[in-house]
């Protein structure tokens, strides 16, 4: 595109990131062109200047500078999308209808991409289309966190899926094998975090009284079932979405997520052995953009079930609402 173009937001993209809409439209841009023209003043909101995480409302008019061409297209059609890759996330979805996309994230495959992180969600995305037609991320899971990952297939679709998370409308719930056995075996957890240097990497850990850095995080728990004194079965729910909360959360109580190779002990590190991070998003409950509910469940991935298969576990025993039983 050589032209200066002015795009009015529609109603329905309100809320999005500059950044974000940018690449729904040209998602061939690398993240470092996109910032490059934002920080440039290339990109303007109404005139102005703006950053690359400014939101948008919709009626507001974007000036869309001259873009880098995209790249020529690949075989299959998708640009830079090869056919494998396009059979590869259809075989993930659990469910999709004109509105919503739902996947079974693979643990181990990043959900966004980054300087160092290729291949992604995002980036294969391009499988459904690519601008308008490209479905829209409207939560996050950690790359080793497997399990039900939603999207929007819409602006507005979108736009109402996010809106229910930031309203607390999404009852999310993982499925967590922790080292030992928590007491009590229910309960809610509430212990703000805060993001710290430890030693050469960031990490989420409890905040000090009167951090003003802190972030509220709440967790609900308990257990669906017990391995003898080594290792528990636990059902965990998060009340607000702290980056790493529950793994910060499991740690703090001295029982961590078996397999995290950063919020980990000596003991839990030798019970995990060969084990990867045994935390899967089981199960999400959220309105449909349209109307009625949506109750999502994602199987066991290949690592969940060994860690099963390890101390003995059976994923038939477990409640579909563990939660139901408790304070009524």
């Amino acid at each position: 595109m050589r032209e200066v173009r002015n795009i009015v937001v529609d109603p329905g993209e309100g809320g999005v990131r500059l950044d974000r809409w940018f690449r729904r439209r040209w998602p061939h841009l690398t993240q470092g062109q996109l910032h490059k023209l934002i920080r440039s003043g290339q990109v303007r909101v109404d005139g102005a200047r703006a950053k690359p995480d400014t939101r948008l409302d919709g009626g507001e008019t974007v000036r869309v500078p001259p873009l880098p061409d995209a790249p020529e297209k690949g075989e299959g059609g998708k640009p830079g999308l090869h056919p494998r890759d396009a059979a590869f996330v259809r075989g993930l979805v659990i469910y999709e209808d004109e509105e919503v996309l739902a996947l079974n994230k693979p643990s181990g495959l990043a959900v966004q991409g980054g300087t160092k992180t290729k291949n992604h969600i995002d980036r294969l995305l391009g499988a459904w289309g690519e601008g308008m037609e490209r479905p829209r991320l409207v939560h996050r899971l950690d790359r080793d966190t497997s399990g039900v990952l939603v999207l929007g297939k819409t602006p507005q679709a979108a736009a109402r899926l996010s809106g229910a998370f930031a309203r607390r409308k999404a009852q999310k719930t993982y499925w967590a094998l922790v080292a030992g056995n928590p007491r009590p075996t229910e309960g809610v957890l509430e212990l703000p975090l805060v993001k710290k240097g430890v030693g050469d990497r960031e990490m989420v850990v409890p905040a000090e009284k009167g951090d003003p850095r802190a972030d509220p995080a709440e967790t609900e728990f308990v257990t669906i079932s017990r391995a003898g004194p080594r290792a528990a079965w636990m059902a965990l729910r998060p009340h607000t979405g702290r980056t790493h909360q529950l793994r910060a959360h499991m740690l703090a109580m001295g029982h961590p997520i078996l397999g995290d190779p950063k919020y980990r002990t000596e003991a839990s590190a030798e019970l995990s052995g060969d084990l990867k991070l045994q935390l899967h998003a089981r199960r999400l409950t959220l309105p449909h953009p349209s109307s009625g509910m949506l109750i999502l469940e994602a199987p066991l991935s290949p690592e969940m079930k060994a860690g099963f298969a390890r101390f003995g576990f059976d994923e038939h025993e477990a409640d579909p609402e563990p939660f139901g039983r408790k304070r009524r």
